[in-house]
């Protein structure tokens, strides 16, 4: 059965439809969530088409959000949490100079976008699937979770919403949040700490910024379908705030980037892993 969603063209049965307009939901097939041998976790997120950026009347947007109609192709595994530290350690080892310290179920920062692809090569290397980071559209659609409101839970932002402004020398405004929940000061929380969205993915609004795989260029204006960005380019996009600094730079749209060669100690990642 052929559809027209959005003005996009798609071969899709009913029942497939109805996921691409409302989102997938816990069991709707007995794919929509796996978790490979390192325990990372990964929801299916189906093809479907959104408006990618901002409208010109969101508060704190940024004149690089220029909204327009993306469509993702092919459904996708996206993953529920940020790379946590545990399994940085299961595919990198630890080292005896340099070693991160912290729990395992913390966020992995300080890592570059060249660090990111040394893990994924890793990765990959074991056979179990194939893994790679999102590109900024799939890390946008999967965050908005269907919302097109500033944030998947509205247009408002609150510290019991996501994990940001948790920085004493210049961001104090979830402190005293954070202190009451036994949450660290200073840095990120532990993965799951704040509720997930409403495709049950974690902390894309907030805790850490995450690496994704385009260069950063300006948007293209007109509609367009699985968008990857420029062949090259001087910095990556870096998507979804973080603990260190206000609340609006969590909003689903705002967008960051940074020199693929820096560690910066706010800036972790999430993978795809491709479905068959």
């Amino acid at each position: 059965m052929t559809r027209i969603i959005l003005g996009f063209r798609l071969a899709v049965p009913t029942a497939l439809l109805m996921m691409l307009i409302l989102g997938p939901t816990p069991g709707h097939t007995q794919d929509s969530r796996m978790e490979n041998n390192l325990g990372m976790e990964f929801v299916l997120i189906p093809a479907g088409t959104f408006l990618m950026g901002s409208p010109q009347d969101e508060p704190d947007r940024n004149a690089d959000e220029v909204q327009h109609r993306v469509a993702i192709s092919k459904p996708y595994y996206i993953q529920g949490t940020e790379v946590t530290l545990g399994q940085w350690r299961a595919v990198m080892g630890r080292k005896i100079f340099g070693a991160r310290k912290g729990p395992e179920n913390v966020p992995v920062t300080s890592v570059s976008w060249f660090d990111t692809q040394e893990f994924i090569d890793k990765l990959n290397r074991r056979g179990e699937g194939r893994y790679r980071l999102p590109t900024e559209a799939e890390w946008e659609f999967a965050c908005r979770a269907g919302a097109m409101t500033s944030y998947p839970w509205g247009n408002t932002i609150d510290c019991s919403k996501a994990m940001y402004a948790n920085n004493p020398p210049k961001s104090e405004e979830c402190l005293p949040l954070v202190q009451s929940r036994g949450l660290p000061v200073g840095g990120p929380a532990p993965v799951k700490s704040y509720p997930p969205n409403r495709w049950g993915i974690y902390d894309m609004n907030g805790n850490v910024w995450e690496w994704c795989q385009d260069w950063h260029a300006p948007y293209e204006t007109r509609d367009t379908t699985d968008p990857g960005g420029p062949s090259s380019g001087e910095s990556r996009i870096r998507r979804g705030g973080s603990w260190y600094r206000f609340g609006y730079y969590c909003r689903s749209a705002n967008r960051n980037f940074g020199h693929p060669g820096v560690r910066y100690r706010t800036t972790g990642f999430r993978l795809v892993r491709e479905a068959r």
